[in-house]
């Protein structure tokens, strides 16, 4: 798309006048909508325990800007200084390399006494578990185990950490102590990256809910949100994060903040869900999903999300029909934009930002063109704010994949729909509902006879 700074503030205008909401309002988000850098800070403190250092060093890693990766780099040092991982303490160290002072470098003295309490508490639990082992009481046994669990998460060792987790399984002696291990497991399942182990104990935490608790259940369909997304299943993900409640709130931070939930539910909802579910599932009105749209004001760029997914999904998937050379595309796409250099930076979205991008702009060019017989792609191609070249490309690549019924007349810049034959396909509706009824008063003849004439009994005597 093409777009420039002179556009910026009669589309944000144009987008408050679509989306609703009043003069207040616009005044209030309007400093919000331009796109700022990332505030770290803010964003750090959403979260806590260790995906907060590793969303922070993520962000060090793929920030272009010095200022904000060394923020960003300085808070995880900070962070780390308050548990005791010393393996990541180093890195973090070495990231910085002296870019902060002295008061930001190795602490050598910290780590070896952490290190020396870690071995003396290693020890310690080594001890209490072989106790419990000797007398055979599995309660203690399966506590013993969790905390090793415990101390393997807390320095680092995230392999070690699950083994003990899963080794608390052949002593679980109620469905409290099942779900535990369950929500012990997917944590590090997470934090290894390892989804394939998500999704399993994701569904045998939900097989052992005797009792319905909704903030595990929101925490179960949250987790299963991230390993559908990871897998690439958006409209999975969508489905999942929808389904969050509200209840899940700041429970789950050691893993997702609210505004994820936003964000990621959002994205996969506009990427693949189509006109007809959004509109008969009124996902972005009626679902609790709203709850956390109306939480994600905190930062500076899920108000933008919340605009988008209200008015984006109005203008592009509901009205477009309606009002298709009204229906602002391109302001809406550029909104879009806007949030991209701050979701590349997302953990767990920053791979799947180009695929949702893609699908969501292809959903608007396939909607845009469903209820016309010919389209003029100069129209269209203003309509996105783009040239009728790239457009006739997007739109080449599309009907290849079938996904689009038309052709190009290129010499006139018309695109043609190839719609078919409503008289051949109602015959042929007609004639496949014979076909079915037929069947079924055949199926039901049979079953009466077979009634009528004793015959299931007969056969039942005889075994």
């Amino acid at each position: 798309m093409d777009g420039d700074d002179e556009t910026s503030g009669p589309m944000i205008d144009e987008f408050y006048a679509n989306g609703g909401g009043d003069d207040g309002d616009k005044r209030s988000r309007r400093a919000i909508m331009s796109g700022d850098q990332l505030d770290v800070e803010a964003y750090a403190a959403l979260y806590s325990g260790r995906t907060k250092i590793m969303r922070l060093i993520f962000i060090a890693d793929k920030m272009n800007n010095a200022a904000t990766q060394l923020e960003a780099l300085r808070m995880a040092y900070d962070e780390i200084k308050k548990g005791e991982n010393t393996q990541l303490f180093r890195e973090v160290v070495q990231k910085i390399d002296g870019r902060l002072g002295a008061s930001y470098g190795m602490d050598t003295v910290w780590c070896e006494a952490v290190d020396r309490r870690a071995e003396q508490k290693k020890e310690k639990l080594e001890n209490e578990l072989n106790a419990y082992r000797t007398n055979l009481i599995k309660e203690s046994i399966r506590m013993g185990y969790n905390d090793f669990g415990d101390f393997y998460y807390a320095h680092g060792q995230l392999g070690e950490a699950f083994k003990s987790y899963v080794r608390t399984r052949d002593y679980c002696t109620t469905s409290k102590h099942i779900i535990h291990m369950c929500m012990s497991a997917i944590l590090v399942s997470i934090e290894m990256g390892q989804f394939p182990h998500v999704t399993s104990y994701v569904s045998k935490a939900e097989q052992a809910l005797d009792v319905h608790d909704s903030i595990i259940v929101a925490k179960l369909r949250c987790a299963a949100g991230l390993a559908n997304l990871e897998a690439k299943k958006y409209k999975l993900a969508a489905r999942k994060f929808l389904e969050t409640g509200p209840e899940l709130g700041s429970h789950y931070n050691d893993v997702i903040a609210p505004q994820d939930v936003a964000t990621y539910g959002g994205l996969c909802a506009l990427a693949t869900f189509d006109r007809a579910e959004l509109k008969a599932k009124q996902s972005y009105r009626q679902f609790q999903f709203s709850q956390f749209l109306r939480a994600s004001t905190r930062m500076a760029y899920f108000p933008i999300l919340k605009c988008l997914f209200c008015g984006f999904v109005e203008n592009i998937f509901i009205s477009i029909s309606l009002l298709p050379f009204n229906s602002h595309y391109a302001s809406c796409l550029e909104y879009l934009g806007n949030l991209k250099a701050n979701l590349l930076l997302d953990i767990h979205l920053h791979d799947h930002v180009e695929t949702l991008y893609d699908q969501i702009r292809h959903k608007a060019l396939i909607q845009y063109t469903h209820p016309f017989v010919s389209v003029d792609l100069n129209m269209m191609a203003n309509a996105f704010k783009t040239t009728v070249a790239g457009l006739e490309k997007e739109l080449e690549a599309l009907i290849t994949d079938n996904q689009i019924q038309a052709r190009i007349d290129s010499h006139n810049k018309i695109l043609y729909a190839r719609h078919a034959d409503q008289r051949n396909a109602t015959f042929q509706r007609v004639l496949e509902t014979g076909r079915e009824f037929d069947r079924d008063v055949r199926s039901m003849l049979l079953r009466s006879n077979l009634i009528k004439h004793d015959y299931n009994l007969r056969a039942l005597r005889k075994l």
